[in-house]
């Protein structure tokens, strides 16, 4: 292939987020699908709980709205989660027509929960879908198969994105920054837009132009600037700063989502115990054995994760603890088993039955709740950058995420992006004769421990400073070592040649400066952002917005 290679449309993503939005595309336009990996290895197949819709009498659109909005912390945009769960059940229903397995649920037990489907069963009146509750959520509304829903969406998108002829998969490429008016060519061309990306090759070794009228942002969030979480390795919030380079607002960066449970283990750091566990009538524990929950909230396990993950932290700070614990064990084997088949088989692997003893777990970093700001069809600021799922702020999730609408948001607004780029096709230029990457100044690098080193050092500040409970104090000392680090890794990237470790130590040094200048500027408690010197929660919800135009 020549450089650049032209496309129609550049989607840089293969989860749920940028399969929906180029298989949308696909039968009107080229579409190229980038990944730093291989198709699969983003943070889609990892989850394990499903996906919030209203597909039961008894449940409403208003409940779905009321209860996102109340887990939210009042933050969201009322009309962003209205449009979503009003578009939720046909998400569901085009997952299925492509192959999804969703659960039924003739005659399956709930396990005790209170809000069972009209027959006691869970599932939906139809009998078409088995629907199971969690946390923060007033009915049963996830669909889901078995406990690993997001695997069996990725493998259903990925095969018909693979199916296509209109879609390219690119794997390996990791996408160095964005190509906008300033990469082009002729000085006259000074109308500001994205026309594609820089991307480095992992197969060649070399930086490539992908360019087209649209680019998609797909690329997940930024979990992995945190010492432990859930995310695969990839979730370095690469569009995010990408993004904010290229002079894109964004928005509410402050609110990291810690999942309560994920597993405590020596040799596995980041495998979750889903939400559903709880939903479906798990008890967290001391390990005295006795439930804590009353304290922090009447909801007890079922409260949303911001509550559930600050009360496991103030236990395990509180008596010394290295974790706590989940117990299934009063549901019996066989409920166990069949609800929650591939984490019972792994569990089993490492030592644990969690049919007879209970699970280690301990809160991790889990979700992005700000991101690149978007409007209701995910334009951003810049003229033809558009940006689907964990990466924006769409308003959606406000202050905290409710469980299972996240995938759901990469569903809905694919389709919606998909959509806008179709309706304003005509408006959206060609792309310029742009210039290709420049590397005559810089070498190999002969010190790439630099890189691991400072990789290690900022997921361990961030883990300590601004973590589940903050302070000014420990925000103010975050802001110093990120000025150092941004300082030494601005030296290495313009001196040595890029790599995929590189690329992302950048992007992560660039969002840990952006949710530290967040987390400073929030003078409250709210959501997932708590201060022990603001633990008072303002009147007015605002969001919080960082413009790279302007100086603070």
């Amino acid at each position: 292939m020549s450089d650049p290679h032209t496309y129609d449309v550049v989607v840089i993503g293969s989860g749920a987020a940028g399969l929906t939005t180029a298989l949308g595309l696909a039968d009107r336009f080229r579409v190229v699908v980038l990944s730093k990996g291989g198709v699969s290895d983003g943070s889609t197949a990892w989850a394990q709980g499903g996906i919030a819709a209203v597909l039961e009498p008894g449940d409403t659109i208003l409940s779905h709205v009321e209860d996102t909005m109340i887990a939210g912390g009042g933050l969201n945009d009322i009309a962003t989660v209205t449009y979503v769960a009003e578009h939720a059940a046909s998400a569901i229903d085009r997952l299925a027509d492509i192959g999804v397995p969703f659960n039924v649920g003739e005659g399956v037990g709930d396990g005790g929960g209170s809000d069972a489907g009209v027959d006691g069963s869970g599932a939906s009146a139809a009998g078409r879908f088995h629907l199971t509750r969690e946390g923060g959520h007033s009915h049963r509304r996830i669909a889901h198969v078995d406990d690993a829903t997001g695997w069996a969406v990725q493998d259903a998108l990925a095969k018909a994105a693979a199916a296509h002829p209109n879609i390219t998969l690119a794997t390996g490429h990791a996408v160095v920054d964005l190509i906008t008016e300033r990469h082009v060519e002729t000085a006259r061309f000074v109308n500001r837009a994205c026309h594609g990306v820089y991307a480095f090759d992992t197969a060649s070794d070399r930086v490539e132009r992908f360019t087209g009228r649209a680019v998609v942002l797909a690329t997940g969030g930024a979990s992995r600037v945190y010492l432990f979480s859930t995310n695969p390795d990839g979730s370095t919030g690469d569009g995010i700063a990408m993004a904010w380079r290229a002079g894109c607002r964004v928005s509410n960066m402050e609110f990291n989502q810690f999942h309560p449970t994920c597993l405590y283990h020596p040799k596995v750091k980041n495998f979750l115990i889903t939400e559903a566990m709880r939903g479906e009538g798990g008890h967290l524990l001391l390990p005295s054995g006795e439930r804590f929950m009353t304290r922090y909230d009447d909801r007890m396990e079922l409260a949303p994760r911001d509550v559930v993950a600050r009360a496991i932290d103030a236990e395990i700070k509180r008596l010394g603890l290295s974790h706590v614990r989940l117990d299934m064990t009063h549901l019996g084997a066989a409920f166990i088993v069949h609800h929650f088949p591939m984490i019972h088989a792994r569990l089993l692997e490492l030592g644990i039955d969690c049919t007879t003893q209970p699970i280690p777990v301990v809160p991790a970093a889990h979700y992005t709740c700000g991101g690149v700001l978007v409007d209701i069809a995910g334009r951003t600021d810049l003229p033809g950058l558009y940006a689907v799922g964990e990466v924006s702020q769409s308003g959606l999730h406000g202050a905290n995420r409710l469980a299972s609408n996240s995938i759901l948001e990469c569903l809905v607004f694919g389709v919606a992006v998909a959509d806008d780029i179709a309706a304003r096709w005509d408006a959206l230029p060609e792309p310029p004769p742009t210039r290709p990457w420049d590397e005559s100044r810089v070498t190999d690098s002969d010190e790439e421990v630099v890189v691991s080193h400072n990789w290690a050092e900022l997921r361990r500040f961030m883990w300590d400073y601004v973590g589940i409970v903050r302070t000014n104090k420990r925000l103010e000392r975050a802001a110093h070592r990120i000025k150092n680090l941004r300082k030494e890794v601005h030296e290495y990237y313009s001196d040595f040649r890029v790599t995929p470790d590189l690329i992302e130590l950048r992007n992560l040094v660039q969002v840990a400066d952006l949710i530290v200048r967040s987390a400073r500027r929030r003078h409250e408690s709210r959501g997932l952002h708590y201060s022990l010197d603001y633990p008072q929660t303002d009147a007015v919800p605002r969001d919080t917005i960082l413009d790279p135009w302007t100086r603070d």
